[in-house]
């Protein structure tokens, strides 16, 4: 029997065998993660940039920036509803058949609601611990100039208050028949 889906927690998935509910995992992989996709809408019309991001465990909330006028600007204004996802691949997996080919994989999808920040202070700490997540090796006041308050103008910094997420993921015996990384083919 088909299930409604659409009258479902958007966090519900169908393979609940591929299901992740540790938390630590799901910190870490947001921890981890070099992009994420921020998902906004306006006016019935879906939208998905891609973006850097941070996860922020004490404040249980993403932090992310973009030019100060936009299309994110315009949609999280009109809703502040949002949907973030990263995903990692792992390898390919070939079958006899070409139904059964699969791929290893891990996501997370957080559901939540997205706010430009407003105070200075807020702001500063969120761009800090996205330069401290891209760029380890260099300090502030040490390697480069911290941003001003002015420079601040420039930008848009965003917050993503977390109220659900999901993980997901797949993964095979080390010794699957024939698995490969894309890219990296067997010979």
């Amino acid at each position: 029997m088909s299930r409604d889906y659409a009258t479902q927690s958007p966090t519900d998935m169908r393979r609940s065998d591929r299901a992740v509910e540790d938390e630590s995992w799901l910190k870490e992989f947001l921890h981890r993660a070099p992009i994420g996709m921020l998902a906004t809408v306006y006016e019935g019309q879906p939208f998905i940039n891609s973006n850097l991001f941070v996860y922020d465990e004490a404040a249980h909330a993403i932090y992310m920036h973009t030019a100060r006028v936009g299309r994110t600007r315009a949609n999280v204004d009109g809703d502040e509803r949002v949907c973030f996802s990263i995903s990692d691949m792992g390898r390919l997996l070939p079958a006899p058949e070409a139904l059964e080919f699969s791929v290893e994989y891990s996501g997370v999808v957080v559901f939540g609601r997205a706010s430009v920040v407003e105070d200075v202070v807020e702001s500063k700490h969120a761009l800090q611990i996205l330069l401290d997540k891209y760029f380890t090796h260099l300090q502030p006041e040490r390697d480069y100039r911290p941003s001003t308050d002015d420079e601040l103008k420039r930008t848009s910094v965003y917050r993503i208050d977390i109220d659900s997420w999901s993980g997901k993921r797949k993964q095979v015996e080390p010794d699957f028949p024939g698995a490969f990384f894309y890219g990296n083919p067997p010979a």
